[in-house]
């Protein structure tokens, strides 16, 4: 595998630091337990800095973009699988062994490429296979910006205060649609 060029990992070293300064309030149901973290791509960036140096194992694109993330993530202590729902598929099966291992897996519900808001079917064959619970992020942002891509990512400002609740995701219930708190 190519190595990330210096460039790739400065700005992932930043992203990190980044990421680290972000002041998350997590709120958890009582029930919670190791499962799938499923994400909206908008709010990747908020919902890493909420379980940062927690070993979470996590799906992240094949793309440019996702190598940047990638070496981010490894920053924050996470284990990265390269791969997603329509490239490298087979890759989400890397997850399950994590999964029966009692650890938590984060990924793109709408993966890398969307459309946003819809949930691809990885993480539900997952749960499925798994047995384990498929969670939501529902975030509320302190000071951020929103760029104009597929997903509106959105990128929230240093120091700011992000509000992250996390809900299960009954999968009869997706409607591919954002769920809020």
């Amino acid at each position: 595998m190519k190595q990330p060029s210096i460039k790739t990992k400065l700005l992932a070293t930043l992203g990190a630091l980044w990421m680290r300064s972000l002041r998350i309030r997590l709120r958890v149901p009582d029930d919670f337990r190791p499962g799938i973290l499923g994400l909206w791509h908008k709010d990747l960036l908020a919902s890493t800095a909420a379980f940062k140096d927690k070993n979470v194992h996590i799906l992240v694109s094949e793309s440019s973009d996702g190598e940047f993330f990638a070496q981010a993530a490894k920053q924050l202590h996470y284990e990265v699988t390269r791969g997603s729902d329509t490239h490298g598929a087979t890759n989400v099966r890397h997850l399950l062994k994590s999964l029966k291992n009692n650890r938590f897996v984060g990924m793109a519900l709408d993966g890398p490429h969307g459309p946003a808001l819809q949930v691809k079917p990885g993480s539900l064959w997952l749960s499925k296979a798994s047995g384990q619970p498929l969670w939501l992020f529902c975030i509320k942002y302190g000071k951020h910006f929103r760029l104009n891509g597929w997903d509106n990512f959105i990128i929230p400002l240093p120091l700011t205060a992000i509000d992250i609740e996390i809900k299960y995701l009954l999968p009869e219930n997706i409607q591919n649609k954002e769920t809020q708190p």
